[in-house]
């Protein structure tokens, strides 16, 4: 069996934590591939090693002396060997970087060597051999990763190597310059290692014990999901709920390789295990429930709006026009609904109307703002009878006006709109109508 195990920035945060990660990576022989970020924070006032680097890079930018910062940022690295008892020294590595910085390699360089380091550590402290993830991951010119070229060459490098720690997160151009993946991006990197060694299982280990039904912010101490498939995940992803870099599902699902989330300061715990499908039943009716505020919406109104060929399609070339994204679309018989970010429309918001009126020629077009969407996603909704009365009705019952509600066709979520106001009691009402009482 082959496992690949990432590691986040909280996990490798100190010499404390690094052990804690060793215990673990020794106690299971299949955990062959390590992928580690860089260290995160200590505490809540610490300030993460990446953010380090870019404020260390940005000084060396407009040739001020940067010298200070990355003292620190070495001093930090330091703690961890001395913590770990290694005999290992980083000061060429620190010189390398300087002159590079002097040099302006670039900020994706910068922010890239927190986690190239941290796979220098790792593998002096597990014994494994490091390799460069800018040797064996690929970006075009342009920055746009090259996954069949990386899986290839990742692919043939691995073969060779019977334990390695390859750090997320950044990758290079045929020509060698690095470039990162957006922040998170070491999800990514454990994702495309999985695929390339073929693994049976990807683990990736965090600060907490997988991904929780509800926002834990809104409910407190919401239930674990113990099983979710990727389409699950991808409608709670979309919606705001974040534990994993969305992005890092692509590789593994074509490969049918499942993901578990787990915590490294609770590896008792099972975690949340991703798979593609499941015969197992879920715990609950619904899978999880996640959301977001501030958005606003445009009602569209025009009799015999559906015998109207090519009418929903002028409405949107309104908001492409504008460079304006949609996030949702409910549609009547004579009316269509178009959900956007408040934010992003506000700026722009008399020249789309115009443009709707140049282009569709509708009877009356409405706005509503300061509304939320709710998603609430579950492949036991399926078999479920009565779902959206349900949440209707402990909607009703705690004063919540549903300003839409809009079932997909898979019967795998259902979008509710409301108030921004009532955004945190509708979370509340729906967990507590599937999961608290479970009637």
């Amino acid at each position: 069996m082959i496992k690949v195990v990432k590691f986040g920035g909280s996990s490798l945060a100190s010499a404390t934590q690094f052990a804690k990660v060793g215990n673990i990576i020794r106690a299971d022989e299949s955990r062959k591939y390590v992928v580690p970020s860089a260290p995160g924070k200590r505490n809540s006032k610490d300030t993460k090693v990446t953010d380090m680097l870019y404020q260390c890079y940005a000084l060396a930018e407009e040739d001020k002396d940067f010298h200070i910062q990355l003292k620190k940022i070495k001093e930090r690295y330091d703690s961890i060997i001395n913590g770990l008892a290694l005999k290992l020294s980083l000061e060429e590595e620190f010189k390398v970087i300087e002159t590079n910085f002097k040099n302006k390699a670039g900020k994706d360089y910068a922010a890239s060597r927190g986690e190239y380091l941290n796979g220098i550590v790792m593998a002096n402290y597990l014994g494994y051999e490091f390799i460069d993830s800018a040797e064996v991951i690929f970006f075009d010119e342009n920055g746009n990763f090259m996954p069949e070229k990386t899986d290839e060459v990742l692919s043939a490098r691995l073969q060779k190597t019977e334990r390695a720690v390859i750090p997320g997160f950044y990758g290079a151009t045929e020509e060698g310059k690095v470039v990162t993946f957006s922040r998170g991006g070491s999800d990514i990197t454990g994702s495309i290692v999985a695929k390339a060694v073929r693994a049976d299982l990807y683990e990736n280990w965090t600060d907490v014990s997988g991904f929780l039904v509800a926002d834990p912010r809104i409910i407190d101490d919401p239930k674990t999901i113990k099983v979710i498939t990727y389409r699950e995940l991808r409608e709670l992803s979309y919606m705001g709920a974040t534990v994993l870099h969305e992005d890092a599902i692509f590789p593994v699902r074509k490969e049918g390789i499942p993901i578990n989330i787990r915590n490294t300061n609770a590896p008792e715990d099972e975690g949340t295990l991703i798979v593609e499908s499941t015969c197992r039943q879920p715990e609950y009716t619904i899978t999880g429930v996640a959301g977001k505020k501030g958005f606003v919406a445009i009602n569209v109104d025009k009799d015999m709006m559906n015998s109207e060929i090519g009418f929903c399609r002028k409405v949107l070339q309104a908001f492409e026009e504008h460079g304006i994204s949609i996030e949702h679309m409910p549609s009547g018989i004579d009316t269509m609904t178009v959900f956007v970010h408040q934010e992003e429309f506000e700026g722009k918001e008399q020249q789309v109307l115009s443009s709707i009126h140049k282009l569709a020629d509708p009877d009356t077009i409405d706005l509503e703002s300061d509304l939320a969407l709710i998603a609430v996603v579950g492949r036991g909704m399926r078999s479920t009878r009565g779902t959206a009365g349900r949440i209707f009705s402990a909607l009703a019952h705690s004063n919540v006006n549903v300003k839409m509600i809009d079932q997909g066709s898979s019967e795998l979520n259902i979008i509710i709109g409301v108030k921004n106001s009532d955004f945190e009691k509708a979370v509340k009402a729906i967990y507590d109508i599937f999961v608290e009482t479970q009637i």
